[in-house]
């Protein structure tokens, strides 16, 4: 090994002490690191939220579509019944 391969015992003493900027970048990176994740798990729920909201959206066109057959059925149940009134009546009033 050469000399200059392995830094000497003298030249670790003469190593500077980590500087404000240093400590500064570090916290700012740690930060940003932090930040990154918080996102990424605020995306995430909102990706959640767009499936649930989606599925909520899908159940209440079911809904409305049901009740929508719901109505159509009881309008004819409801003509039906009037035609059957309107039957009788002329039949009572024929009778006369």
């Amino acid at each position: 090994m050469s000399a200059s391969a392995s830094p000497s015992h003298s030249d670790v003493q003469l190593l500077p002490a980590p500087e404000p900027e240093s400590q500064l970048s570090s916290l700012v990176y740690d930060i940003s690191q932090q930040i990154q994740g918080a996102m990424e798990n605020m995306l995430k729920m909102i990706n959640e939220v767009d499936q649930n909201s989606a599925g909520i959206v899908e159940e209440i066109e079911k809904c409305k579509d049901s009740a929508l057959e719901k109505k159509r059925i009881l309008e004819e149940e409801k003509e039906r019944f009037q035609k059957a009134a309107y039957t009788v009546l002329h039949l009572l009033n024929n009778r006369d």
